[in-house]
């Protein structure tokens, strides 16, 4: 029987500098993806919501994971692949902090790549990164989108309108049920209030822009905020770290 050309591999790295573009990274089945840019900052879109990933976060997709990526200026995507077997993270969607011990691990990891089963560095290298990403708190931020049609219409008109113009009473007249009955579905199916749902989907916008090399003054403004200064306070309680020094690594 012929032998598959990575049987034994315990991990892969994919190593490419993207300029600004939507992309797809290659995948196989069996493989679960850790998604992480050296430089320049990506936005992961799945259809179950949006991911903002700086160099200081990294996104773990599972295996089977449909996405898609979009790269804010040029980005150095240095992604690792691990072998499902392993179970390195619990299965679903979430992002991670990258701390600088476990950044000089992944980037280690890519470089040395393919790893084997039956090298001992490797499997020690393997088992380090798997201890690392089990240890890390998740990082919170992301959109999710409900399901139900009526919620997943009032979604889509108030990630329309980043700057908030849009009365949410009206908007939910326009798709076809009242606000109260929007309100049940947004908190069951995403675990926020519209409310709380819109400044979220308002702050990944903001952080898209910042990505993009827009000014914190363009920014405010383009996500509805009549000063800097009352956009950086938000920024900064729900980050913890002014919009000007978020993206540095």
């Amino acid at each position: 029987m012929r032998q598959s050309s990575d049987e034994g591999l315990i991990a892969r790295g994919y190593a490419v500098t993207h300029p600004p573009a939507t992309v797809v990274l290659p995948t196989a089945p069996g493989w679960d993806q850790l998604l992480y840019a050296s430089s320049g900052v990506m936005t992961v879109e799945t259809d179950g919501g949006t991911w903002v990933v700086p160099p200081h976060r990294a996104l773990w997709a599972p295996d089977g994971t449909r996405y898609r990526i979009v790269m804010h200026g040029r980005v150095a995507v240095r992604t690792l692949y691990l072998r499902s077997a392993l179970g390195a993270l619990p299965k679903g969607l979430h992002a991670v902090n990258v701390p600088p011990l476990l950044r000089e691990l992944i980037l280690h990891a890519v470089v040395t790549s393919p790893l084997r089963a039956d090298v001992a560095e490797h499997q020690r290298l393997v088992g380090v990164l798997v201890d690392q990403l089990r240890l890390l708190p998740q990082a919170p931020l992301q959109v999710p989108m409900p399901t139900d049609p009526r919620a997943r219409a009032l979604a889509d008109r108030l990630a329309a309108d980043p700057a908030g113009a849009a009365d949410v009473g009206e908007a939910a007249a326009a798709v076809g049920a009242s606000r109260r009955t929007l309100e049940r579905l947004f908190r069951a199916e995403t675990g926020l209030s519209i409310g709380r749902w819109r400044q979220r989907r308002r702050l990944v916008h903001a952080l898209q822009l910042l990505a993009e090399g827009h000014s914190v003054t363009q920014v405010a403004h383009a996500v509805g905020y009549s000063t800097p200064s009352a956009f950086t306070v938000m920024f900064h309680a729900e980050l913890g770290a002014a919009p000007s020094r978020y993206f540095r690594p």
